[in-house]
């Protein structure tokens, strides 16, 4: 017998490559400024967008702030003064139309929406994962798409889900798992809200933290076998 009937899934480096899509629109965006992309000037936006993104996770500053501020930052840094809203909603749209996605995320998708009920869960803007999702060949496999610009919360905050769980129909916490790649925000949240947890470490990276998944994979066919599903022979 399954123990689980809801999944709420991640996005980003769960089951999209946001690492694909983020380094084509920062390229475009700095070639759009005069600036030359390279690894260094990635290196600097991941620093401040990391310091950011923890800062709002932890409540301590607004989706606007972390949005209005990330690029001028970043230009700050490299010695050119920028409009950062500006820039934010033009690195945005190169976002928008990144939709690679991660080995084996469309066939597990595909595969489990029939036995299982699948939602999404991510902190972003609702646009953007949605026009994301939908060029990925996904979107309508979800029965719901939860964004944190929407909810007016953000994982990991218990509101979030919260939000989440009341909108879902009949839910049972324990037949529930969250399966994200964030310790801070899927782990982290999906603990506190009391729901099974599993980890997609793609990389290989050592948990230093506190919250401890339930599960952790290093690919997203081991979900198979948590889920207990035979793979569909393909004929």
């Amino acid at each position: 017998m399954r123990k689980y009937r809801t999944l709420l899934f991640d996005v980003d480096d769960t089951l999209l490559d946001f690492e694909a899509a983020e380094q084509a629109s920062l390229r475009m965006l700095l070639e759009s400024q005069g600036i030359q992309y390279s690894k260094d000037n990635h290196n600097k936006y991941s620093q401040i967008n990391r310091r950011l993104w923890a800062d709002f996770e932890d409540g301590k500053i607004t989706r606007e702030e972390l949005f209005s501020t990330r690029f001028s930052l970043l230009f700050n840094e490299l010695g050119k003064s920028v409009d950062g809203i500006q820039l934010e909603e033009q690195y945005r749209r190169g976002l928008g139309e990144g939709h690679q996605l991660v080995a084996g995320a469309l066939e597990l998708i595909h595969e489990l929406q029939a036995d299982f009920n699948l939602y999404i869960v991510t902190n972003g803007i609702s646009e953007t994962q949605d026009k994301r999702l939908k060029l990925a060949g996904l979107f309508s496999s979800f029965k719901a798409i939860f964004v944190s610009e929407d909810t007016g919360y953000q994982k990991p905050m218990k509101e979030f889900f919260d939000f989440v769980f009341e909108r879902i129909p009949n839910i049972n916490l324990s037949e529930t798992l969250i399966i994200g790649d964030s310790l801070s925000a899927d782990i982290k949240g999906g603990t506190l809200a009391g729901i099974d947890t599993c980890w997609v470490n793609l990389k290989g990276i050592e948990n230093t933290t506190e919250w401890k998944p339930t599960y952790e994979i290093k690919s997203l066919e081991e979900l198979f076998h948590i889920l207990k599903v035979r793979r569909k022979e393909i004929v």
